[in-house]
């Protein structure tokens, strides 16, 4: 089965009278050669196990399915299922639509096995998710690689370098195990409705995990420490048991900010204090 087996996106969105939800932060995409660049940022998915969050109407579900990936869709909007349902219908036994809230379900008890992240994340909860895939104590993680569609401020903030204004508490989050990159634009032109912001795909793959540091501590030093990001460190951190006896044993100068602190810094940090 292909997708030119389905009607076009637009015609199923108005046949069953679906409009982007401004609530649940929905923009839709009609361009099924962007979505195909999309399904093809993580590299071949045929016959891999895909998890995809809020896939709306299906248009990047189709995509997915395009390039022969096994779907397991969460979609939290009742009004998209029926229209899920006929793509459902059209890949049997290649998608699953699962109607609930995916910041409740545990993506553990949809997959046996590994199984790879494509989503145009709803703006609402994106970084929510993110941070949840993120934060799991066991690692590797099952999952094989991240790609999400965020605003391109999110964005930018995942991938930052220190020393740059969105250098911050996602970005020594994201990397400090992973390794995460900018993979693509999106203009706002390319929804309907257009957001008021640009968009952009980011693609993560996780990586060797620094021994002897919990992930709670490193949430815990980078809320302190960009907490009050125009504050040196001594006062920033000086609320967090044993923040700045680690400072003095790793000779990192109290007087610097947190944006100039590299992520194997935080790593450090964490890691005495763990």
């Amino acid at each position: 089965m292909t997708t030119s087996a389905l009607p076009p996106l637009r015609e199923v969105i108005a046949r069953h009278g679906l409009s982007a939800s401004k609530a649940l932060g929905q923009n839709f995409l009609f361009d099924e050669q962007l979505l195909d660049r999309i399904a093809g940022v993580p590299g071949s998915l045929e016959g891999r196990h895909v998890l995809e969050i809020g896939p709306g109407p299906g248009g990047l579900t189709r995509a997915l399915l395009r390039a022969g990936a096994h779907v397991t869709a969460i979609e939290m909007d009742r009004r998209c299922m029926p229209a899920l349902a006929e793509v459902e219908e059209a890949f049997s036994g290649r998608l699953r639509v699962i109607q609930g809230d995916a910041l409740k379900i545990d993506p553990a008890t949809l997959f046996a096995g590994p199984y790879a992240v494509v989503a145009n994340l709803p703006y609402n909860v994106g970084t929510a998710l993110f941070t949840g895939w993120l934060s799991g104590e066991a690692w590797p993680p099952q999952w094989t690689s991240l790609t999400l569609m965020f605003q391109e401020e999110v964005a930018r903030r995942i991938v930052a370098a220190p020393d740059t204004s969105a250098y911050g508490r996602l970005s020594v989050l994201s990397q400090w195990r992973s390794n995460a990159k900018l993979a693509m634009k999106v203009h706002r032109s390319a929804f309907t409705p257009p957001p008021k912001v640009m968009s952009a795909i980011v693609h993560v793959e996780p990586a060797a995990a620094p021994a002897g540091v919990s992930m709670r501590v490193l949430e815990r030093v980078t809320e302190a420490a960009f907490g009050q990001r125009r504050k040196m460190l001594r006062q920033s951190l000086k609320g967090l048991p044993g923040a700045l006896h680690a400072l003095e044993e790793l000779a990192i100068d109290p007087q610097r900010r947190a944006e100039t602190l590299r992520v194997a810094e935080f790593v450090a940090i964490a890691q005495l204090l763990s």
